[in-house]
């Protein structure tokens, strides 16, 4: 049977050797640091990697350097409206200075979770529950302002807090419910009466503008009816002016030319009291109703029976009281008549 003695030797010396080893080497990896202390004293801080220690005589720990979440738990706190209210927010922290954070406090990270509840209190204790619901960006940095100080000596950064939840009692809810169900239907009201407001003005406003643009179209409409029937009279009385004239011209053209037959024919009184009685005859046959009674009547009687006794001869004598001669007299005298002038002018 083989020695058992030099085998237990080896496996005691391979133990040995492990244990050395291990409490000899360590690796530090990537984003932390280590902190070696020797007899309990800070010694060194080592960046990631290998480092050697002296076994029974040196000791590391560990630190991690990136930016760490850490979520609180819900904390009741009390509003400056004394409403109490769940809140949780999850802080953001860095450790800067690995000695500070080693040395400066027993625990840091269980120091952040305190200060962060103490801080949500001190925050919340001044705001109302609606600032609290509506201003959350603010909640964040104040709380990072009251906790920075704090923190900073401990050789930790707190980049930023975020509140997670703010939960009101339910009875609160309900009541918030409620409210914010009336702002709505307020709301609704309120926007419905703008817009039938805003409708009736704008129909107010079209009927406005429709009057003013019937009313324009009437003006201009009678301004071009009076202006036509304007035109039309002028054009009229242009008309009635000059066939007046034209009607002027052709009477003065037959007057004249009636003054020169009668100047050229050497006409007598006789003749002419012939026309004069001629056209008294054609204006009593007119259709119109007319009476007219010559001024000179009497001495128009008198040159008509003087012209009848004169186209009779002497043999005829006139009628009784001034009266025409007999019809054959009369039916006699315009073939006299016509024949006088060509006896009495031999040329």
């Amino acid at each position: 049977m083989p020695s058992v003695g030099p085998l237990l030797a080896l496996i005691v010396v391979i133990v040995v050797l492990v244990v050395f080893v291990r409490l000899t080497l360590r690796v530090v990896q990537q984003g932390f640091k280590g902190v070696v202390k020797r007899l309990g004293r800070y010694h060194t801080t080592h960046n990631p990697g290998l480092v050697v220690l002296i076994p029974f005589l040196d000791t590391m720990a560990r630190v991690d350097m990136r930016e760490v979440p850490r979520r609180g738990d819900k904390q009741d706190v009390i509003t400056k409206d004394n409403v109490a209210v769940g809140v949780s927010a999850t802080i953001f922290h860095q450790v800067v200075d690995v000695n500070k954070a080693l040395f400066e406090v027993q625990d840091y990270l269980i120091a952040i979770d305190q200060i962060g509840r103490t801080a949500l209190r001190a925050v919340f204790g001044t705001m109302t529950l609606d600032e609290a619901l509506s201003e959350r960006q603010r909640i964040n940095t104040l709380l990072g302002e009251h906790i920075a100080d704090a923190t900073e000596k401990w050789g930790v950064r707190v980049n930023r807090i975020e509140v997670l939840d703010i939960l009101p009692p339910q009875n609160i809810l309900r009541a918030m419910e409620e409210q914010k169900e009336a702002d709505q239907h307020k709301r609704s009201v309120i926007l419905k009466s703008e817009g039938d407001k805003q409708a009736a003005i704008n129909q107010a406003e079209g009927e406005a503008q429709a009057n003013i643009t019937r009313a324009t179209a009437q003006k201009q409409a009678t301004v071009l009816a009076a202006e036509a029937k304007k035109q039309a009279q002028i054009l009229e009385a242009e008309g009635n002016r000059e066939s007046q004239k034209l009607e002027a011209l052709g009477e003065a053209a037959a007057i004249d030319s009636v003054f020169q037959a009668i100047h050229q024919g050497k006409a007598s009184p006789d003749v002419l009291a012939f026309w004069q009685l001629k056209n008294l005859a054609r204006l009593a046959d007119s259709p119109n109703s007319k009476l007219i009674v010559p001024t000179d009547f009497a001495g128009l009687m008198g040159a008509a029976q003087a012209l009848v006794t004169g186209l009779a001869g002497p043999g005829v004598a006139p009628a009784g009281n001034g009266k025409a001669a007999a019809p054959e007299a009369a039916t006699r005298a315009p073939v006299k008549a016509r024949r006088a002038p060509a006896e009495g002018n031999p040329n």
